[in-house]
């Protein structure tokens, strides 16, 4: 793997502005890089800011503070020229795969759209064979290029997803949630698929979910992000090892582990109370109103992010 920046994000926060002094704060002050050729996973709740820090880094959002840099070039600042461009580099996996597909389109006409718009293949009969050739990468065939979305399974419908997003030949790829819609049997060869794309085609994924179990399977590092915040980064192997923040360590314990014998024995963390909203968020440490360990600094002050040994980094007072 080429250890070379390919994104970088810096204190990137995304704010909902909603009138009457109401201000939903999706995401605040976050900061990680992403190498170029690996996976870098972001696990949490729903509603913890994940989707919103993958819109906002591709462009569909714009940012409230902070930096998104590609290939050193902010991504808010582009005009629209370099918008074209950049475009093509990076491309999103959304998480309904029947939502993000249009109804009324065929295969051919989903998967061909990106190149149209970008003015590739001229020639109706090189985009077909482009097409065709997509669709065998994710493991589907030519014959489904002219049938429609309601046709086929969640999981083949996923593939289509992908099959669009590779359209273009980008070098980064954004998948949002790109499984949590299907059985878990299909979760796996998605993942299976998506490894495989990466290491034949050079990907570099930004990999967005809810199931930590899943995330390991594919993620070279993992961001844990909680309402809004990151709260832990390291690479995946030592998060699973040895995690240090109490959400993180709250999360891991909730994963079944399939030995009868380990799992009665084993204790799972329970989060007391219901998550904080976006829109009020506790002072302080964001995670002190469910943390088992809460002191009374976490409420008067917000924990620094800082590295507690080589790569691995934790926001929480129990490390100050």
């Amino acid at each position: 793997m080429e250890n070379k920046k390919l994104l970088e994000v810096k204190h990137l926060s995304k704010f909902f502005f909603l009138g009457k002094d109401e201000t939903l704060q999706a995401v605040h002050d976050v900061s990680f890089h992403i190498n170029k050729g690996e996976t870098f996973g972001i696990v949490g709740e729903s509603g913890c800011g994940k989707s919103t820090t993958g819109r906002t880094i591709i462009g569909l959002y714009d940012q409230t503070e902070g930096e998104v840099l590609y290939q050193g070039k902010n991504v808010h600042t582009l005009n629209d020229k370099e918008k074209f461009s950049f475009h093509r580099k990076m491309q999103m996996i959304f998480q309904d795969p029947y939502a993000s597909l249009n109804p009324r389109s065929t295969v051919r006409e989903i998967i061909a759209e990106p190149m149209e718009v970008h003015g590739l293949y001229k020639n109706k009969k090189d985009q077909l064979e482009r097409v065709v050739e997509l669709l065998e990468a994710v493991g589907l065939n030519g014959v489904h290029a002219n049938r429609y979305p309601h046709e086929f399974s969640g999981g083949q419908r996923q593939r289509i997803g992908i099959a669009r997003a590779l359209a273009l030949d980008p070098e980064f790829i954004i998948a949002d949630e790109p499984i949590s819609a299907l059985d878990v049997s299909v979760q796996a060869q998605v993942v299976n698929l998506l490894k495989r794309l990466q290491k034949e085609k050079g990907l570099t994924y930004l990999f967005i979910a809810h199931d930590l179990s899943m995330v390991k399977q594919i993620s070279d590092r993992i961001g844990v992000m909680y309402l809004g915040n990151m709260v832990e980064l390291t690479e995946s192997k030592e998060l699973y090892k040895n995690p240090l923040h109490p959400y993180t360590q709250a999360l891991l314990s909730a994963i079944p582990i399939p030995d009868p014998d380990i799992e009665d024995k084993r204790e799972r963390i329970i989060l007391k109370g219901d998550l904080p909203s976006p829109l009020n968020p506790p002072s302080g440490c964001v995670f002190r109103t469910r943390c088992p360990y809460v002191m009374n600094t976490c409420a008067k002050k917000k924990p620094e992010w800082q590295e507690i040994k080589t790569n691995h980094f934790v926001a929480c007072h129990l490390y100050g």
